[in-house]
């Protein structure tokens, strides 16, 4: 009896105490630090409100940044969420035994934050994935390897840019009017003339460049037909099945990659657990003494801006890189694209959401952990002699943090701007039901796909 009687204290005592965490869960103790954060975060935004960080809901369309001549639908974002994973696109592959191999996410998939898992990101002519795409390596007997001469930039929250690359040469719209002149006609650039955004840009030239086709195993496909029907009612039937309206689904899935359930954004919305006290500290630096902010701001922690940091090329990595050279256009960023001196070695300031998902940073992939490049512009000391200092951007200055310092910002990019669920972008499977994001024979080993 005694034993039962203790066993029911202990019990109740147990309630108790799980109730009153319950009920601190969702009623979080606010710190002087939380209350200091917030206070910081306000006089920083334009508003005066913390919700100026806040990225919206993904199935919010309304509230997510959209070219009006491609407004999102569920329709489109579905359709294109199949296609941007489509390895049955690439059937016009240069050669024959890699066609059917590789899609858009071979060099921007979720395990890598939407980047690829290597330093140069390869689309035909490639094999094997790994676990995050870290073992992607160029096949030796393909004589022409699908590659950019630059680091493959992320397509998560790309819906804050309205120009595209990283010397921002997609899109019609916004920092690219006046610039026509620069359109080539037989180059990607052309299709600015088609008059919509960067995303939209991208993903139609995309489809050109790494000859992605709406073939007949895409039109002969059920599922595909009617994705397209109800993604685009109202475009006649000669038109609807083409690259264009496959790019524009494609763009409108891409707005949706919003990296909305990082610690950050939970903070943002009222859960003070959602990041540890030394993120919290590097959260103060990064808006305050640290000055990133300067640069990287709003919802993406990003601009339309194109800055020179004196970073080094992919052409300078000690690693083997595939079609690169010492004198190439995109090492001269903006400059490259618009032909403007005072706009070369000036690339755009990227978003900084799951940076640590993928261990290139950098438009040339120099660094290779977080900490590098916060010791990188802490000490203000430009690793590439080809940029002259005349174009080293007045912020690029040495920033005085300490080690502690750098430990604190460090945890803040690398936990705090991490979402650990970017899977529920993915689809579970193909409507052709082929191998993704690759599907040459090492990728479907790797991936356990048959």
């Amino acid at each position: 009896m005694r034993t039962s009687m203790h066993f029911l204290i202990i019990f109740g005592i147990f309630i108790l105490l799980s109730s009153c965490s319950s009920d601190n869960d969702s009623n979080p103790i606010v710190q002087d630090i939380d209350k200091d954060l917030v206070s910081l975060l306000k006089s920083q935004s334009p508003t005066s409100s913390v919700d100026y960080f806040l990225l919206p809901d993904s199935e919010d369309y309304h509230k997510i940044p959209q070219d009006p001549k491609n407004p999102i639908t569920r329709a489109k974002v579905t359709l294109g969420s199949f296609l941007f994973h489509e390895t049955g696109l690439s059937s016009d592959a240069k050669d024959p035994r890699m066609a059917g191999t590789f899609s858009c996410a071979s060099c921007h998939h979720a395990s890598a934050g939407f980047q690829a898992g290597t330093l140069q990101g390869i689309g035909e002519g490639g094999f094997g994935f790994g676990r995050k795409g870290e073992s992607r390596r160029p096949k030796t007997d393909i004589a022409d390897h699908d590659v950019q001469p630059i680091r493959s930039p992320s397509a998560m929250n790309g819906a804050y840019q309205k120009n595209q690359l990283w010397n921002g040469q997609f899109g019609a719209t916004a920092l690219n009017k006046g610039t026509e002149s620069q359109w080539k006609a037989g180059t990607p650039i052309e299709t600015n003339f088609l008059g919509y955004e960067g995303l939209e840009i991208q993903a139609i030239a995309g489809m050109g460049v790494h000859r992605l086709n709406i073939n007949d195993q895409i039109l002969n496909n059920s599922t595909y037909k009617k994705l397209f029907d109800d993604a685009f009612p109202n475009v006649p039937v000669d038109k609807r099945y083409t690259k264009e309206f496959a790019g524009l689904a494609i763009a409108a899935y891409e707005r949706t990659l919003l990296a909305n359930e990082a610690g950050f954004q939970k903070f943002l919305r009222g859960n003070t657990y959602a990041m540890r006290e030394n993120e919290k500290r590097g959260a103060m630096l990064f808006f305050g003494k640290a000055n990133c902010n300067a640069c990287h701001t709003g919802p993406a922690l990003n601009s339309m801006n194109f800055y020179a940091l004196g970073l080094s090329d992919l052409v300078d990595c000690p690693e083997p890189t595939l079609k690169t050279k010492p004198v190439d256009a995109a090492h001269l960023g903006r400059g490259g694209f618009t032909g403007k001196k005072e706009d070369e070695y000036k690339f755009k300031v990227p978003q900084l959401y799951n940076l640590k998902d993928s261990p290139f940073l950098g438009h040339g992939s120099s660094h290779r952990t977080i900490r590098q490049v916060i010791q990188y512009k802490n000490n203000a000391i430009p690793e590439n002699s080809k940029v002259p200092a005349s174009q080293l951007d007045p912020l690029f200055v040495k920033l005085g943090l300490s080690e502690e310092e750098i430990s604190d910002l460090e945890a803040f990019l690398s936990q705090s701007l991490h979402d650990y669920n970017l899977n529920r972008y993915v689809p579970s499977s193909l409507p052709t039901g082929l191998c993704f994001p690759n599907a040459d024979i090492q990728s479907r080993i790797d991936l356990n796909c048959n």
